[in-house]
């Protein structure tokens, strides 16, 4: 099956037709529908299909077909399917549509390969729903403990758990999964990229060199909820005006150290238009080249937050990731000397290299330099080069004559 035929199948699924954004949100309806599209294109190609602790799933392809050894770790490409609030459509997707557009063009050239090669869909990479970035990742390298979990609940108070469950997943057994962990020899995962980088060196594709440190933190804050229309101003308590002040701080920070920090998402309560607002919680997104700057910046906002009678709290933490330098290095080689780039998102390749697999990243070029929103965009035949990258990664990486070290 053609790239074309793959997107244009995967496309509409979650799109709102009013603003062309995504809303792929884990262990809802919408994944459901995605899932089963990861499965149908597992199924229709032959591969073995099988889900790990978390979720992720995996379409291997491998014995009988390629009469590879059993049981040798084999080459893991693909990415995500869901989406933060509104999303493009490539943030992702690319990645899993690539994968098995690579897998048709080698099984069509009658690649045999040496070793397993698996498409793999990690769960909930966004972080939309429960707050915590490329959690099915997380679990499976045991990044993300069962407490950790266990305090995990969406807007409307459902915890992970009960998702999964009612999304027919069990999630009693989460936890690091070293079975599913040893089958990999080797992740790479294509991208998007999420910035100008590519457009500025005038290629259509590059391989990731590191990912800057970046973490979540969640901030609660208190006042008193009362009338709007009787109130005097000097009797009030209002959350808002607290949530207010430390949201501009962010911004201040952020300049003075030289990193990146937003607040970009918010839940009030009573949330009322006539309402004072008793309960202000902001979400803090911190990341830059420097660790300790981003520490100093959100040191600074942790103790507004405490003078200011609230709470605040980590949800995730991930330090500088350095991807393999010899295998971005003979990835670059590889592809023509693509060049190297440093990223300040976050992937499920990030978390898999920080648990000692190693990985790499491609990026394909996304002319607008916007994602997380409808206009990130990626050109059919910038796609297609990315496929291209795939597959001669697949076949210097999986042939029987390469040993990929772990």
């Amino acid at each position: 099956m053609s790239f074309d035929s793959l997107w244009s199948a995967l496309e509409p699924i979650g799109r709102d037709p009013a603003t062309g954004g995504y809303r792929r949100f884990a262990w809802t309806e919408t994944d459901a529908v995605l899932r089963e599209w990861f499965t149908g294109e597992a199924v229709a190609r032959g591969l073995d299909l099988t889900l790990d602790r978390a979720g992720n799933q995996w379409a291997w392809w491998g014995d009988p077909d390629t009469g590879v050894r059993a049981g040798r770790p084999g080459i893991v490409i693909g990415s995500h399917l869901d989406s933060v609030p509104d999303g493009g459509a490539f943030d992702g997707p690319l990645g899993v549509v690539s994968a098995f557009a690579a897998l048709d063009v080698l099984r069509a050239k009658g690649f045999r390969p040496g070793r397993p090669v698996a498409v793999v869909n990690f769960a909930d990479e966004e972080g939309a729903r429960f707050g915590v970035a490329c959690a099915g990742s997380r679990i499976i390298t045991g990044a993300l403990s069962g407490d950790g979990l266990a305090g995990l609940t969406d807007a409307g108070g459902t915890s992970m758990a009960g998702a999964m469950t009612a999304a027919g997943q069990d999630p009693r057994g989460l936890g690091r999964d070293e079975e599913t962990l040893r089958r990999i020899a080797t992740f790479v995962e294509l991208h998007i990229e999420q910035g100008l980088g590519l457009v500025d060196l005038d290629r259509p594709v590059a391989v990731g060199s590191s990912i800057f440190p970046h973490g979540r933190w969640r901030f609660d804050l208190k006042g008193q909820a009362n009338h709007a229309g009787t109130t005097r101003l000097e009797d009030r308590d209002d959350a808002m005006l607290a949530f207010a002040s430390v949201v501009l701080a962010i911004r201040r920070s952020a300049e003075r150290h030289g990193v990146l920090a937003t607040c970009g998402k918010v839940a009030v309560r009573p949330n009322g238009v006539n309402a004072i607002v008793s309960h202000a919680t902001g979400w803090l997104d911190a990341r830059g080249a420097d660790p300790g700057e981003v520490s100093l910046c959100v040191d600074e906002i942790r103790r507004l937050v405490v003078d200011q009678r609230g709470e605040f709290r980590r949800q995730s933490w991930t330090g500088e990731t350095m991807f393999d330098p010899l295998l971005a290095a003979r990835l670059s080689t590889l592809l023509g000397g693509a060049p190297q780039l440093p990223t300040g998102a976050g992937h499920d390749a990030g978390i898999l290299a920080n648990a000692g697999i190693p990985a790499a990243m491609l990026f394909v070029r996304n002319p607008t330099g916007v994602s997380h929103s409808p206009a990130e965009f990626a050109a059919r035949e910038d796609c297609l080069t990315g496929v291209d990258a795939l597959v001669r990664t697949i076949e210097a990486l999986a042939d029987d004559a390469e040993e990929v070290a772990r």
